[in-house]
């Protein structure tokens, strides 16, 4: 049998991998081994982040809805229950845009679910 060596194709795939890892530190953007693990691990932090990121941005609306919801005299959960109870749907994303950058809108909106 043809001895088959794999030199070539191994370098390839060696220097992708090698590529995705620049910025790292030390052997983990030099040698192959660590590089695969620093990869893996890279990978895990982006998922977890990904899914904080989504955590965080909800804080915040929370956060600048109940600050918008104070000045006019009320709390945010009597706010939020009172919305659910009024069937009106706008999601606090779209609420706390329209808290910052619209307040006399969004003062129109505080009316209607508090009356």
């Amino acid at each position: 049998m043809v001895r088959v060596k794999n030199g070539l194709q191994r370098q390839r795939r060696h220097k992708k991998f090698i590529k995705l890892a620049k910025g790292f530190r030390l052997g983990r953007s030099k040698v192959y081994k660590q590089v695969r693990l620093a990869l893996v691990k890279q990978g895990q932090h982006a998922y977890q982040n990904r899914k904080e990121k989504k955590r965080e941005f909800r804080k915040l609306w929370i956060e600048r809805l109940s600050a918008v919801i104070r000045e006019n005299g009320g709390k945010y959960s009597t706010f939020i229950a009172q919305m659910n109870d009024k069937n009106i749907m706008l999601d606090r994303k779209v609420m706390s845009n329209v808290a910052v950058a619209f307040p006399e809108v969004f003062a129109k909106v505080y009316e209607t679910v508090t009356k």
